[in-house]
């Protein structure tokens, strides 16, 4: 009786576990058609087709919380949301990724982004700084350190002050 139980319940095991697999793999093909669908053959975005695609992004990732995908969709749903001025909602998703993945290999990049949107989508520079300041202070060996000293160096400054600046540093150059 006793390895019959454990027969019935491994075996409910496996057909909950190919279950599960089944729709994961159902939800990764709708996300390629959703990706094909959103981005155009010349690399152009169809802005009709980028909700259906952050939401595929995002429904895999409530339903399946610990794939080594949820994190990935997270992201790209962020860059999405930043290129098609949907600031706040890319707020939220690189959050997501601060908080449910802080081990994520593209965490640190997360943090960086955030602050960018804050900075040239939303025009914090209050909030930008701070997210500099502490991706800076978080990550300080990160490839993207170096670009988070530029953005506090220049922050806030016009297009027009910021090409003085460089034509000044060319001029003291060719100077020296």
């Amino acid at each position: 009786m006793k390895k019959s139980f454990q027969f019935l319940m491994v075996t409910a095991f496996v057909f909950v576990l190919s279950a599960c697999q089944s729709q994961r793999t159902k939800d990764i093909k709708i996300i390629e058609k959703a990706e094909q669908e959103a981005f155009a053959e010349n690399g152009a975005l169809n802005t009709d087709k980028v909700n259906d695609l952050i939401a595929a992004y995002i429904a895999f990732a409530d339903k399946f919380k610990d794939d080594t995908l949820a994190p990935s969709y997270i992201f790209k749903a962020g860059d999405i949301a930043m290129n098609t001025n949907r600031s706040m909602e890319a707020i939220r998703f690189y959050d997501r990724i601060l908080n449910d993945f802080p081990d994520y290999r593209k965490a640190p990049e997360a943090l960086f982004l955030k602050g960018y949107v804050y900075e040239n989508n939303l025009g914090r520079l209050d909030k930008a700084k701070e997210i500099y300041e502490s991706f800076i202070a978080k990550y300080p060996t990160n490839e993207f350190a170096d670009d988070a000293e530029v953005s506090l160096k220049y922050l806030g400054k016009s297009p027009e002050e910021l090409i003085e600046i460089f034509q000044n540093a060319d001029s003291t150059k060719a100077i020296q």
